[in-house]
C-alpha cells in the first residue's frame, strides 16, 4: 500500500503520481482519474483532467492491448518495448477476422495521419468518418482496431477529451522525441519503475502487468538486481526496491476505483483478496469492480448511488463494525472532495 501510494499520497501533482506508478490501467476513464487523485495530495478531478489536457499525462495503449495512463516522458520507451509483442499476437487475427491486413493498415495510417496533420485533436467519430470516406469501413470494431494498431506503432495517442468524447493526436505532435533505449536498458528501467509503484512483487506479477514473457520478466529483474532486495517463500521470490521506505501495517480504509493497480497490477491477488470472493471483484467478462480496502484487504465492492445523500452503495464481504463504517465514511468524503463536492 505504501509503494502504491494508497496508505499515503506519493505525489504533489497528478503527473508525478502517474510517473511513480509508471503506467495505470485506464480503459475506464473516470475510474482512472480517481486512481490518480487517490495517490496525489489534495488533488481534484479538474486538476487531473487539466494534466491530461496539457499532455503531461498521456492515455494510450502501451501494453496488454489495454489503455493506460503514462507520464509523457515514459510513452515512447514503454510502447517501443512492450507493444511489439501485442502487435505480433494481433496481426493475424485482425487480418483474418476484420480484413485489416498490412496493406489496409498502411492505407488507414495515411488517412489518419492526414486527418491529424493540422496538430489539432480530432474526435474518434470524425476519424471513423474519414476512414469510411476513404473506403475503409470503420463499423464492427474495425475503426477501433485500426486506431489501436496505430497507437501501438507510436503513430497516434489519445488527446484531451472533448465534451466527454475521446480525441486523437499524432504522437509526434503530442509527445516530444526521446533517445531510444536498447532492450536491456529498457528492461532494467521497467523492473525498477514497476517495483517503485508495485513492490513487493514477483516475476510472474511483472510478466502479467507488462505483457512480457516470463523469461523477459526474470531477465528484467536480474538486470536490476543490484538495486533490489528479494526474499523467497514457498518457492516464490518476492522483489522490491532497496530504497523502498518501511511502513507500519495500517488499518486505514480506502475507496479504490474500478481496475485499480492495487488489484490489477499483479497476477496473484490472493494476498489482498480472498479467493472465494474473486468473482465478486473480477467478473467473467473482464470487468474489475471498485473496492473498499480495510487493513490492506478487500472488504467490499461499491458503486455510486443514485440519490444525493446515498452516494456510495456497499456490497460487503463480511460484517463491518462501527469503527470500520466510520472509516468508510471518511474515505467517501475524500472521494467526494476529489470530485469537487463541498459536502
Amino acid at each position: 500500500m505504501r509503494a502504491q501510494g494508497i496508505s499515503a499520497p506519493v505525489a504533489a501533482s497528478p503527473a508525478e503520481a502517474v510517473r511513480h506508478m509508471t503506467a495505470m490501467q485506464a480503459q475506464d476513464y473516470h475510474a482512472a482519474l480517481w486512481a490518480v487523485g487517490l495517490r496525489t495530495k489534495g488533488s481534484t478531478l479538474a486538476q487531473v483532467e487539466d494534466a491530461i489536457a496539457r499532455g503531461e499525462i498521456v492515455r494510450t495503449w502501451p501494453m496488454r492491448g489495454t489503455l493506460h495512463l503514462l507520464a509523457r516522458e515514459d510513452v515512447r520507451w514503454m510502447v517501443a518495448l512492450l507493444a511489439p509483442r501485442v502487435q505480433a499476437t494481433n496481426a493475424g487475427r485482425i487480418a483474418r477476422e476484420l480484413g485489416l491486413d498490412a496493406a489496409t493498415l498502411a492505407r488507414g495510417q495515411r488517412v489518419v495521419e492526414k486527418a491529424l496533420a493540422a496538430g489539432v485533436p480530432v474526435l474518434r467519430s470524425d476519424l471513423y468518418a474519414r476512414m469510411d470516406a476513404a473506403g475503409i469501413a470503420s463499423a464492427s470494431q474495425r475503426g477501433l482496431h485500426l486506431l489501436n494498431w496505430l497507437a501501438h506503432e507510436s503513430v497516434i495517442c489519445h488527446g484531451p477529451r472533448h465534451r466527454k468524447q475521446p480525441t486523437f493526436v499524432l504522437m509526434d505532435a503530442w509527445v516530444p522525441p526521446s533517445a531510444a533505449l536498447d532492450r536491456d536498458e529498457a528492461l532494467h528501467r521497467l523492473a525498477l519503475r514497476y517495483l517503485q509503484g508495485h513492490g513487493p512483487a514477483t516475476a510472474a506479477d511483472l510478466a502479467w502487468w507488462s505483457g512480457l514473457t516470463q523469461k523477459d520478466a526474470r531477465l528484467a529483474l536480474t538486470l536490476a538486481s543490484s538495486t533490489l532486495e528479494q526474499e523467497t517463500h514457498d518457492d516464490t521470490t518476492w522483489w522490491w526496491r532497496s530504497d523502498t521506505p518501511a511502513s507500519p501495517r495500517s488499518r486505514a480504509i480506502h475507496l479504490l476505483p474500478a481496475f485499480d493497480e492495487y488489484l490489477i497490477g499483479y497476477r496473484n491477488r490472493s494476498p489482498v483478496l480472498d479467493t472465494a470472493q474473486t468473482r465478486r471483484v473480477f467478473s467473467v467478462n473482464g470487468l474489475v469492480a471498485p473496492t473498499m480496502i480495510v487493513g490492506g484487504r478487500v472488504a467490499a465492492t461499491w458503486k455510486r448511488g443514485s440519490a444525493v445523500d446515498d452516494d456510495v452503495v456497499l456490497d460487503p464481504f463480511r460484517v463491518l463494525d462501527d469503527a470500520e463504517r466510520a472509516g468508510i465514511q471518511r474515505a467517501v468524503q475524500h472521494w467526494r472532495r476529489f470530485l469537487g463536492d463541498p459536502h
